[in-house]
């Protein structure tokens, strides 16, 4: 590599290291080609933000109340990037993953086994609706019988499990293809369907909810679109990209596998101005990623409005509906964006849950083992549902309520010590950065308590 290149590593003392933490980040230049080999983490971040639970809601919200909802999807969307940009930043500038400074700042088991298996809990609820989505995207796209597909749809694991001992950008890559087939598809549907632009500008920027039906679909948009796992799991993913590349460039390798990088790693030796490179490129690529969700999650909004009025409409109804309104083609290839939705949210999913057991508990667990535990922990409550005649779907409203008691976890901690000179030097977040932070995660929460209220408290 040319010099200047940001993930140069200093052979600097770790004293001198502290001191030059302190000084205040310098203005620096952004290469096209560092920009570019940096790419990756918030990418495969952006996943948990089309996965197939937003499907169920995003579908909902177009049916039954056509282009009125559109704003909350581009709001949430705004949310996500704000957290998942403190999230990156914090392994970037503090070089520690969110997992281990929980660890460090619970230090007695007492207080972090518990918090660990909060989140454990959490990752499984998540990788319940991940799952949920490939079963029903076999069932529809193959014609598979519920059963089956939820037999098939666990064997995903074998093909995430046999690239975890290889390059960690061949991970990269199968997120980036996956996601790539899921967006030229939306884009696809938009196309055939032609939606009114106009009411499309209108919507995306006028908030209504007219209705209590409609509140409770924006509630569910917003308030279940930060994704617990994303958030723990994007601070380790930048932590290590950050390491991966300083280590390329003084003679090491982007080779290193998965399971290699998951092994404990000491603080980051960069510069200040290293790190403030990194930062941008971050930014960048977080603003690009989550901009990218939200025009999918915007995409399914307008994709589901020629079924208006009906927003009780399941995913099967919705794409049979399609299918006759404007062909099957448009039908098969939203069924294929379910499928890669819910391969590549269940790839997040598994190494989420492994830099979660590592940075809490501090024991490697083999990959292998921790994915199909975790998955078949899902297969049975599904097969057993479609057993007794159950609509499987019906199982989200648990892993929702899951979600919603889990989500502060990872936000309240984030937003503390990226606010904190302890843990990033001259990073921590300006003033106007933590009032939108703390804004974002009084709302979240308040969205979440009121969804498990009309869960628990029917009207």
């Amino acid at each position: 590599m040319g010099a200047g290149f940001p993930w140069k590593r200093r052979t600097t003392t770790q004293g001198q290291v502290a001191v030059e933490a302190q000084v205040q980040p310098a203005k620096t230049s952004v290469s096209l080609r560092s920009f570019i080999l940096w790419l990756g983490p918030a990418l495969m971040v952006s996943i948990a933000y089309m996965d197939p639970g937003n499907y169920g809601t995003d579908i909902a919200a177009g049916a039954g109340f056509k282009y009125d909802l559109l704003w909350a999807a581009w709001f949430a969307g705004g949310m996500a990037m704000l957290l998942q940009y403190l999230s990156g930043k914090l392994g970037i500038a503090s070089g520690y993953s969110l997992p281990e400074l929980v660890r460090m700042s619970l230090v007695k088991r007492r207080y972090v086994i518990p918090y660990w298996l909060a989140a454990e809990a959490a990752v499984a609820a998540t990788d319940l609706a991940e799952y949920l989505g490939t079963v029903l995207g076999l069932n529809l796209l193959f014609g598979v019988p519920l059963l089956y597909a939820s037999i098939f749809g666990a064997l995903d694991v074998i093909l995430l499990l046999a690239m975890m001992g290889r390059r960690f950008r061949l991970i990269e890559q199968y997120f980036a293809m996956l996601i790539s087939i899921l967006v030229i598809g939306i884009l696809y549907n938009l196309v055939v369907i032609k939606p009114d632009l106009s009411q499309v500008a209108y919507h995306s920027v006028v908030p209504l909810a007219s209705t209590n039906a409609a509140l409770l679909i924006v509630v569910g948009i917003i308030g279940a679109t930060v994704m617990p796992h994303a958030l723990f799991v994007h601070s380790w993913l930048s932590k290590n990209k950050m390491d991966l590349l300083g280590r390329r460039v003084n003679g090491g390798s982007l080779g290193t596998s998965v399971t290699e990088s998951m092994k404990p790693a000491s603080h980051h030796p960069f510069s200040t101005v290293e790190i403030e490179r990194t930062r941008k490129f971050h930014l960048k690529e977080t603003v690009i990623a989550l901009t990218i969700a939200s025009v999918v999650n915007a995409g399914i909004i307008l994709i589901a409005v020629p079924l208006y009025p009906n927003a009780n409409v399941t995913v099967s109804d919705f794409v049979r509906g399609i299918g006759l309104l404007f062909g099957p083609a448009i039908a098969v290839v939203f069924v294929l964006t379910l499928l890669m939705s819910g391969l590549s949210s269940s790839a997040l999913g598994t190494i989420a849950g492994q830099v979660i057991m590592e940075g809490l508990i501090g024991k490697h667990w083999n990959v292998w083992a921790r994915r199909i535990v975790t998955r078949f922990i899902n297969v049975f409550p599904t097969t057993f549902a479609i057993l007794l005649g159950l609509n499987p779907l019906s199982l989200l409203v648990y892993s929702q309520v899951i979600l919603s008691l889990m989500i502060p976890l990872p936000m309240i901690p984030i937003v503390y010590y990226t606010s904190k000179k302890k843990f990033m030097a001259g990073f921590v977040n300006r003033r106007i950065t933590m009032i939108l932070a703390i804004a974002t995660v009084a709302l979240i929460i308040a969205f979440n308590s009121f969804l498990l209220y009309t869960i628990f408290v029917p009207s």
